[in-house]
């Protein structure tokens, strides 16, 4: 998870917001400011999961969610408008766990839909991986091909980046065969090395040149040299920068309740799914499929999505790749508060983390992809009340690049299915709530258009 003190800087630090400023009021971005906001908000509320819930889950900046922060809602208002509105969606979820609705969703999703997450989410991880890496690509609209993604550059690899991620995927694929305990830390740490070699040999440098101009052989993410500094001490500025209902003032109330409806309900079935997936993993589910302390677990997720507002990191939400942790054994809350202190203390050691790309990365996802689809033996594809839903969530994943994406289409098709068959006394009153907000989810876009805000 290392990645994301990087990453989630490169997503928010870098926007400038309706004002022209970027995080922290300035003219420039203050990558390193961003990064030790997001190491501290991430550790702390990993570490509270891990005591709270008992639950190898972590938490960090979430992705998707950060980008939407920062392309959909500060461009419409100022930086600490648009965090306010993500304090606000944090507090929102938080009610409704104590008040027993998020959890009741829960436990009202039935079971092999539930594993059907955890499938879609293996894939979705797992494409993730090949792209972070440039393993696969996305073809320019001037190549003139209906076609949307190809292998490696043009179709071919012939990058020294691109052959780092292929080793370390194929070393790591390897160790896990072979049971090795600790086989993804292996490669990842492994792979980051030979990167290191491999750059001062080759010098392909970063996926843009010194004169901004495109390098598609370059390294993605960082370029891995060893840093002139290796500590450096931390700047907490951003924390507290943030305006609960300033949004308000700026734009108009339906605008404000879509965007902020759009963020819960994200950050609600992301996590839903994450829980579901991971969980599974892990073998800490019930046979029905439920999740021992999910209440606990629910409103960590919650007061972590609030305090990342609050800190200018964007809605802070538990992790997918919580699971890499899982597939090396970790089962206790004990391994998120390893975690956590271990984000603490890369709020120090920020110049070490970046030392690290996605190609050294990236091959533990694509592993951990693997492991989480195994789970797609307990779906019964004979029965297609549960397996077309079932269906609809794996691939719309990883197809739209979004969880929450899938995990509606899944639950929509599931209640339209069981009342085509005129069963729906076996549909919970809740997924009935569950579709007809995806269904609003899903048509936002004509909301904003029919309404006059698009």
């Amino acid at each position: 998870m290392a990645y994301i003190v990087v990453l989630n800087p490169l997503i928010i630090g870098t926007v400038q917001d309706a004002d022209g400023q970027y995080l922290g009021d300035g003219s420039a971005p203050n990558l390193a400011m961003v990064a030790a906001a997001t190491a501290l908000v991430a550790g702390v509320m990993t570490i509270i999961m891990g005591v709270v819930a008992n639950v190898p889950f972590a938490l960090a900046a979430g992705l998707g969610l950060n980008a939407f922060v920062a392309f959909g809602i500060a461009s419409q208002m100022s930086w600490e408008d648009a965090m306010g509105l993500v304090v606000l969606e944090g507090l929102i979820i938080a009610v409704l766990v104590l008040t027993g609705f998020r959890t009741a969703v829960f436990h009202a999703i039935p079971a092999q839909l539930k594993t059907a997450i955890s499938v879609g989410i293996g894939l979705f991880i797992a494409l993730i991986g090949f792209v972070d890496a440039g393993f696969v690509r996305r073809i320019p609209d001037a190549a003139g091909t209906t076609v949307p993604v190809e292998l490696g550059i043009g179709g071919v690899l012939t990058s020294w980046p691109i052959l780092v991620f292929a080793i370390g995927l194929l070393v790591t694929a390897a160790l896990v065969a072979r049971r090795v305990k600790g086989a993804i830390l292996i490669g990842i740490v492994g792979m980051t090395i030979i990167a290191i070699i491999v750059e001062a040999i080759a010098r392909a440098g970063g996926s843009f040149t010194a004169e901004g101009q495109p390098n598609p052989g370059g390294w993605r993410l960082n370029v891995p040299e060893w840093p002139s500094a290796v500590i450096s001490l931390p700047d907490f500025s951003l924390l507290g920068q943030f305006s609960l209902f300033g949004a308000f003032s700026k734009i108009s109330i339906i605008v404000v309740v879509l965007l902020v409806f759009t963020l819960l309900i994200t950050d609600f079935f992301d996590t839903m799914g994450t829980v579901v997936g991971v969980g599974g993993q892990a073998g800490l589910l019930r046979p029905d499929g439920t999740l021992p302390k999910t209440r606990e677990i629910l409103l960590v997720d919650s007061i972590a999505a609030a305090a990342g507002g609050a800190a200018s990191t964007s809605s802070n939400t538990t992790y997918i790749e919580s699971a890499a942790g899982v597939g090396e054994g970790a089962r206790t809350g004990f391994a998120s508060v390893v975690t956590g202190v271990l984000f603490l203390l890369a709020t120090f050691l920020s110049p070490l983390v970046s030392i690290v790309p996605y190609e050294a990365a990236a091959p533990a996802l694509v592993v951990v992809g693997f492991l989480m689809m195994t789970a797609i033996r307990d779906i019964d594809f004979g029965d297609y009340e549960i397996s077309i839903p079932a269906f609809f969530t794996i691939v719309l994943m990883p197809f739209t690049y979004s969880i929450a994406n899938g995990i509606g289409a899944g639950f929509i098709a599931y209640v339209l299915i069981k009342v085509v068959k005129g069963k729906t006394r076996e549909i919970h009153p809740l997924l009935w709530i569950v579709a007809a907000l995806f269904v609003l989810y899903f048509a936002r876009g004509a909301i904003e258009i029919l309404t006059g805000v698009a």
